[in-house]
């Protein structure tokens, strides 16, 4: 049997009726990495006896019968590289934190230890989060495992890759801007960013504090579900962490009736910054909806040019501030042929840093300058009390929003090389839901007739309303794929 293809509720199943064992599980996914990653290159570090350890703890737990077995008990998972892991690297895919073994694990990380899941390693990223292809890593770029010559997407584009080519059934990523449902898309997979304060940032390597969020990518809806209600909730760690209760998602699936749901598409943006083979799919994915008795509704996002200047505004003057601590005196790596502090600052600093970080640093820097701050940080500001705002509005139409991830295909490599600031306008849709805080799920709905590959649709919610989001993907992937299934192609 290939359980490498498996969703995590697949294998949740298996685990609980004693049809294998954690440890043959994990050993599985460990000789798959072996075997393939060396072509996608999906991981930083892969943590093989820690992963052994914890596979045979979980069976001893599983086989004394003592209480309830968490769904996750004994399932491997991958980690993105910019969260703490105890004992294991953790380097945001930096020369500056090449080196850097945390001594706790982040929140989301350990509540999948303590519901027994099994971390088999680190997966590659942008550099500190910041980019959208995951060619942007001190440990060298991931390949889209549908097709080697493309990007993965980014910045979680090593956890992507890593869940599309079967390498684990599922990965946690983190999202700024968009930075789990990019990926996904680009992979075929499901991911999912939730409500900005539904998961702990706790032990998250910050690039932009009040955008960051921790979300799971899976292989189906139901899976991405299961994870998520694992490692949602409120931590008095987390000072943005939201204190309302956070409800079980992943059994409220499965019968669920989305008639009457009020669907709102942004037609105009559709038409206007998108490619046929996205305008084609996600046409295909509202006349799905409607035929489940869904309202489709026409609205007007707000100003996507708007949005994303003060998204790359407000991020960039974020990680300028979060960054500095990383000078070879408090974080990071020090230069060590240095005779001044000055000099210890700016040598670690510009070895430690790749190009685009110090791009962003640079432009974060100049927009919280006293001379720039009031014409560009205060209005990019304002412009996102505008796009709340506006949100609150349109979802006084609307149940859930449906629109296009991205505006292509996934892009080849090298394609942005020479221009790199023009690969921000890939991000148009993304940003929407990150600069507002609300929760939104990429899901493939369907594949260029060409080239196979894959075109993902969002879905985003209201501000704490994950149920609904993950209702109506639920509802869609039923409809495009016939129920449960595999999202990737089995590779």
């Amino acid at each position: 049997m290939n359980y490498c293809t498996m969703t995590v509720n697949e294998l949740s199943r298996l685990i609980k009726e004693k049809k294998i064992s954690s440890l043959e599980l994990t050993l599985s996914y460990l000789e798959k990495i072996k075997e393939t990653d060396k072509n996608i290159r999906a991981f930083i570090t892969v943590s093989e006896e820690t992963a052994k350890k914890a596979a045979a703890e979980a069976d001893a737990v599983i086989r004394s019968g003592a209480g309830d077995i968490h769904p996750l008990m004994g399932i491997p998972a991958a980690i993105k590289d910019n969260l703490c892991t105890e004992g294991i690297k953790t380097t945001c895919a930096s020369r500056i934190l090449r080196n850097f073994v945390p001594p706790y694990s982040a929140e989301a990380v350990a509540r999948l230890k303590g519901h027994g899941a099994v971390i088999v390693g680190k997966t590659n990223m942008d550099e500190f989060g910041m980019g959208s292809s995951c060619e942007n890593s001190a440990f060298g770029l991931t390949h889209n495992p549908l097709d080697p010559t493309r990007v993965p997407g980014g910045s979680s584009g090593g956890s992507a890759a890593a869940v599309a080519a079967g390498l684990v059934p599922y990965a946690l990523g983190s999202d700024t801007g968009g930075s789990v449902r990019q990926p996904a898309a680009y992979c075929g997979v499901v991911g999912m960013k939730p409500s900005y304060g539904r998961v702990s940032r706790y032990g998250l390597i910050a690039f932009a504090s009040s955008l960051d969020t921790v979300g799971p990518i899976t292989r189906d809806v139901i899976s991405n579900a299961m994870v998520y209600d694992a490692i949602a909730g409120y931590d008095p760690k987390d000072s943005t962490s939201l204190q309302e209760h956070s409800e079980a998602v992943a059994d409220k699936l499965k019968g669920s009736n989305v008639r009457g749901m009020r669907i709102g598409v942004p037609y105009s943006l559709i038409e206007s910054h998108t490619d046929i083979t996205v305008k084609k799919a996600l046409s295909s994915a509202v006349k799905h909806l409607a035929d489940q008795g869904c309202e489709i509704i026409d609205i007007t996002l707000p100003d996507p040019g708007l949005t994303l200047a003060a998204y790359y505004a407000l991020s960039s003057a974020e990680a300028s501030s979060n960054l500095s601590r990383y000078d070879g005196i408090r974080f990071g790596e020090r230069a060590e042929d240095c005779s001044t502090i000055e000099e210890v600052f700016k040598k670690s600093r510009s070895r430690g840093f790749g190009p685009e970080v110090k791009r962003r640093i640079l432009l974060g820097t100049f927009l919280l300058s006293r001379e720039m701050c009031d014409r560009y940080y205060k209005k990019a500001l304002m412009a996102r009390e505008m796009i709340i705002n506006g949100f609150s509005s349109l979802f006084s139409l609307c149940d859930v929003i449906l629109a296009p991830v991205a505006p292509t295909l996934p892009y080849r490599i090298g394609k942005y090389s020479a221009e790199p600031e023009a690969r921000y306008s890939e991000d148009i849709f993304t940003v929407y839901a990150s600069i507002a805080g609300l929760p939104a799920i990429s899901l493939p709905v369907g594949k260029d007739a060409d080239t196979n590959l894959p075109v993902g649709a969002q879905i985003i919610g209201r501000a704490k309303d994950e149920l609904t989001v993950y209702r109506a993907a639920y509802a869609l992937e039923t409809a495009v794929c016939g129920g449960e299934r595999r999202c990737g192609n089995d590779i």
